[in-house]
This record gives C-alpha cells, sequence and structure tokens, in this order.
C-alpha cells in the first residue's frame, strides 16, 4: 500500500514526486463538462491529500486544463511540486486537429500539430501563460507517433537544449504505445529522455510496456509515469477470475488496479484522472489499501 503524498524522486531528474499524481484532462473536460468551481476544488483536495504531481497538456480543453490548473497552484510554493505539461500541439484560432472528446470547449480555438523546434518553444511560451507561473518542470512529447521523424529530430532537440539551460527539468514522452517509447529511448541522442509518461501500455489488464520499454527504463534510470491504469479490455472469464481473487484477499479491484503499475522498480508514480474532489479521495484511499503479495500471484497466474 502507498499513501498518496509518499514523496519519491523521479528518476535521475533531480525532481521529487509523489506516489499519486494527478491527471488533469478530466478538468479540461474530457468527455463531460466540469464547472469551473469544481474543477478548482478538485485540484485543491489533491494537495490536501498530499499530490505533488499534477500533469497537464495543451490539447486539454484547448487550454483549459492549463488555464484552471495555474489557477490553483499559483498560490501553491512553487518548489513544493511537479508540474508536467506537453508539446506537439499548438492551440490556435482554427486549429484542425479537433478531437471530439472535450466538452464544450473555447469557441473557434484547436489544436494543430507541430512537432518542430519553433513550435516547442511556442507551445511551452503559450502554455506558462496559461498557467500563470514561470516555468514547468517536466515537458512530454505528446504523442510522438504522430509525427515521429519530427518529433524525435525537432522536439526532442529543442527540450534537450531547454533542458540543458536549466529552462526546464525534464524532457519526457507522453505515449500510449510502449513500443513507440522504447524506440524512442533507443534512437533518442545521449542522454535521451529523463522519464516516461506510459498510458495504458503497464496495468493489470495490459502488461505489454514488460516486453522492452520497463526493462530499458530500468536499465537507464529512466522514470516511468504509469496512466491509464484503470481500463477495460479483459476478457468476460478474465474479469471474474481478477473480482474473485480480489475479493478473496478483501481487495478491491481498483486499489489492485492502481497499485500494480507501482510493483516494477521503474515506475515512480501512478497518474489518474479525477473531475471531483471526491474521485481524487477514493483514488487515495484504493492507493492506501493493504495489499497481500499472494494476491498478486494470484492475478499473474490468471492474467496474460
Amino acid at each position: 500500500m502507498y499513501a498518496a503524498g509518499d514523496l519519491v524522486p523521479l528518476g535521475r531528474t533531480g525532481l521529487t514526486v509523489s506516489r499519486l499524481g494527478l491527471g488533469l484532462a478530466p478538468i479540461g473536460g474530457m468527455f463531460e463538462a466540469v464547472p469551473p468551481e469544481r474543477a478548482a476544488a478538485t485540484v485543491e483536495r489533491a494537495w490536501e491529500l498530499g499530490v505533488r504531481l499534477y500533469d497537464t497538456a495543451p490539447v486539454y480543453g484547448y487550454g483549459r486544463s492549463e488555464t484552471r490548473t495555474g489557477a490553483v497552484l499559483r498560490g501553491r510554493p512553487r518548489a513544493a511540486y511537479v508540474l508536467c505539461t506537453k508539446v506537439g500541439r499548438l492551440i490556435e484560432p482554427g486549429g484542425p486537429d479537433t478531437q471530439d472528446i472535450w466538452a464544450d470547449p473555447p469557441p473557434g480555438l484547436g489544436p494543430r500539430l507541430d512537432y518542430s523546434a519553433a513550435a516547442v518553444r511556442r507551445s511551452l511560451e503559450e502554455s506558462l501563460e496559461r498557467l500563470g507561473l514561470d516555468r514547468v518542470d517536466v515537458l512530454h512529447i505528446h504523442d510522438p507517433d504522430e509525427d515521429y521523424p519530427t518529433a524525435l529530430g525537432e522536439a526532442y532537440r529543442a527540450l534537450a537544449e531547454l533542458r540543458d539551460a536549466g529552462t526546464v527539468g525534464a524532457v519526457s514522452l507522453g505515449v500510449n504505445h510502449a513500443d513507440v517509447a522504447a524506440r524512442f529511448l533507443r534512437e533518442a541522442p545521449a542522454p535521451g529522455p529523463d522519464c516516461v509518461l506510459i498510458a495504458g501500455r503497464w496495468t493489470l489488464l495490459d502488461r505489454s510496456a514488460l516486453t522492452e520499454l520497463l526493462p530499458l527504463c530500468a536499465a537507464r534510470g529512466t522514470a516511468v509515469m504509469a496512466a491509464g491504469v484503470v481500463t477495460p479490455g479483459l476478457r468476460a472469464g478474465e474479469i471474474e477470475a481478477v473480482r474473485a481473487a480480489c475479493d478473496r484477499h478483501g481487495v478491491p479491484v481498483l486499489a489492485a488496479a492502481l497499485q500494480f503499475p507501482l510493483t516494477h522498480p521503474a515506475v515512480a508514480t501512478v497518474l489518474v484522472g479525477a473531475r471531483s474532489p471526491e474521485e481524487i479521495e477514493r483514488n487515495a484511499a484504493h492507493l492506501a489499501h493493504p495489499i497481500p503479495p499472494a494476491l498478486w500471484e494470484e492475478l499473474d497466474a490468471v492474467l496474460p
């Protein structure tokens, strides 16, 4: 079990993060609109629970998530938390790469994919304006598979220069595919990305990150942030087997899902989204629920 506010090193970055991180896509209106008061209360409740890692992106609500996040975090000691955002999509009038998952986005704005070095610098400047802060700690290259050659050849180079200049603390990837992340780590110029945020590929349901990515990160000292840890995908028989195993040990399935990623030594933190104070409270409680080692053994036996 883990306390939400347990602090651990983020790999070789020199940054310290909480075991539970708050993913800020939901307060940007992912799938449903979130009133601004509830968005602020969600971030504030996470802070009260000891969460000190916050992950946003320009595309989350087309800037809305960053604006709402900064409004709360500006009132907190800047050295006391780690803030992540992303590059790869610029938010601008008429941006064509819209996504239908955002409820009630700001009118007239949309994302435009751009992994060029100039776009990376512009993206950071615009993120800082929306956040109302003077720096972010971790910059992820968001979905580098959308334009892999430019993401590797230009975006990474620009971020490495920002890291070398001390403008950002760490360079990272924000990816949904473990093979893409592993390839990027192998091909990026040394020292390579400091972190990887991997969504949905190191979970109870999908362990594909274990094939190459996690061993590679462990060997290189590259910190892993696990996101998307509660996702659909089990066949009916597997669902029942997981529930039965958890029931035998008195463990909620969600507690097992949230804690499983932390069983690998390369994983520093688990990022969970929340759109209400109650949701982040439940996540923190599940992370703190005791889990006997025997449950992991049973789940290893019933899951692929």
